[in-house]
């Protein structure tokens, strides 16, 4: 028997690692519909919790990950006056245009100010302050802006759930 040379070796891997990431070898389904929230009860301390999660690449290519959970009691206690700033920050078609072209890579003033939708530049400033103190973005250099990273899920998960 002949001793396989490394370049043979290194094919024959390369061949059986293309076979299993090929075609036909994604992830199978979880049992169930509700695979999700059936783990979040088998985690949860008490009795009702809320979890939003998600994994996202945006088209400026930069990753996120990112989960949140509340147990449902804290939320339901809450002061829920107290996020009616940071949800109003939203509430206004010109801030979340804002949003999703930074999201998607603009990211100084004078790219969102080309935008023909985005109002005169005192009008931009208003709404890029807004967002700002509301958390929704942050200031990188003179100029410069970005969702802060743990910001984007939250946000895609608040016009998820405007989604009817």
């Amino acid at each position: 028997m002949t001793e396989e040379t490394l370049a043979e070796r290194v094919a024959r891997l390369e061949e059986r690692v293309a076979a299993l990431e090929g075609p036909g070898t994604e992830r199978p389904e979880p049992a169930g519909a509700f695979w999700a929230l059936d783990a979040l009860k088998e985690r949860a301390d008490e009795p009702g919790a809320v979890l939003f999660t998600g994994s996202v690449t945006l088209p400026s290519g930069e990753h996120y990950e990112w989960q949140q959970g509340h147990p449902a009691a804290d939320l339901m206690a809450d002061d829920w006056s107290q996020s009616a700033e940071t949800l109003s920050a939203l509430a206004h078609p010109v801030r979340l245009l804002l949003l999703r072209e930074i999201m998607r890579g603009a990211r100084t003033t004078a790219e969102l100010a080309a935008h023909e939708s985005l109002g005169t530049t005192g009008q931009l400033y208003h709404h890029l302050r807004q967002l700002v103190a509301a958390g929704w973005l942050r200031t990188t250099g003179r100029g410069r802006y970005s969702v802060p990273g743990e910001r984007v899920v939250p946000i895609l998960t608040v016009l998820a759930a405007t989604r009817r």
